[in-house]
């Protein structure tokens, strides 16, 4: 793909996590700007294009991606809808930049990575927590050695239902399958198994064990996983959806010979450095807008300027993985 002079955005959805997270930054990035967006609710569409000045709205997503101007695609709509949208940009040869997770399934993952290699189109994936302070200091300190070396790591997330979760004639579309890929762990772990593998290697070994404990919704609630890295590196997680308020958890604890080290994912509690010096705290601060360094990376990318790592070869390694946990494959 030839490089771009200026990166015409067009989005696919217009959700909740195009607010604040990552809309405004694609307009805060020289070279870069938003003239589409589009919504299935043309209303929607409508109402976030004039509070976000962007000229254009539409309620087709052929209609967008058939927008002559429009040169790359945002898609930011539910993980079951992610190969369409996304094949339909780059067969039309407009770049894409796709929401976690990549896909609603390792499969449609496959597809996508075929496209990309047959039309030479560039696809990222929003892992944006790879470029968040907070994680770059987490990886310093395990490179700088500061736990000596890594002999195993550990995932604990638990959190009590949330109140949509107790509505069953209208349950929220993360605790749908067919439209997620999974429950609440097909939308949370994501992050957290990518940026372990971005650290430390792909994952080449997964097991699992899924159940529905809470009976709010059909999809499973409660995960618990085994996995190997190709280094040889163990790790497990256990996932819980339905706990008591008392449970809620979120850490990693990456364990060393020398020393330990702990982290959230999406709370961004103080990173702990456990070693014989003692106990010590860090709490680099992130962005306003949490995607601003991956999208900055992405648009430059495509500028010719740089190159951008976060991309679908890079993000297929996480779906494998969930799939394998989940036993889908």
């Amino acid at each position: 793909m030839e490089p771009l002079k200026t990166v015409n955005w067009g989005f696919i959805g217009c959700g909740v996590v195009t607010e604040k997270k990552s809309g405004p930054a694609f307009s805060m990035i020289d070279g870069s700007r938003v003239i589409a967006v589009m919504s299935r609710d043309k209303e929607k569409a409508e109402s976030y294009a004039k509070r976000h000045n962007i000229p254009r709205w539409y309620s087709d997503p052929l209609e967008l991606i058939d927008d002559e101007e429009v040169n790359a695609i945002y898609i930011a709509t539910p993980p079951s809808s992610h190969a369409t949208f996304a094949i339909m940009a780059m067969k039309a040869g407009k770049a894409v930049y796709i929401e976690k997770p990549m896909a609603a399934s390792y499969e449609d993952c496959s597809r996508i990575n075929r496209i990309s290699k047959e039309t030479g189109i560039p696809c990222f994936i929003a892992y944006y927590r790879r470029y968040l302070p907070y994680f770059q200091k987490v990886r310093k300190i395990i490179e700088d050695g500061e736990i000596g070396n890594v002999i195993n790591i550990q995932i604990r997330f638990a959190q009590p239902p949330r109140d949509l979760d107790y509505n069953s004639t209208n349950l929220p579309w993360r605790v749908q399958p067919d439209i997620a890929g999974g429950g609440y762990f097909y939308d949370l772990a994501p992050h957290q198994l990518d940026l372990l593998q971005d650290m430390f290697g792909c994952i080449l070994e997964a097991e699992g064990y899924k159940s529905n404990r809470g009976r709010l919704y059909n999809a499973e609630d409660t995960v618990s996983a085994c996995f190997k890295f190709e280094s040889g590196l163990p790790g497990s997680g256990s996932w819980c959806f339905v706990a008591h308020e008392s449970a809620k958890e979120d850490r990693i604890e990456i364990i060393g010979d020398k020393g330990m080290l702990s982290f959230s994912v999406y709370t961004y509690d103080p990173i702990e450095l456990h070693t014989e010096r003692g106990k010590e705290e860090f709490c680099p601060s992130n962005p306003p807008h949490v995607q601003l360094p991956l999208i900055k990376n992405v648009v430059e990318h495509l500028q010719g300027k740089a190159i951008c790592t976060c991309d679908n070869i890079s993000a297929t390694p996480t779906n494998w993985v969930m799939d394998r946990i989940l036993s889908k494959i």
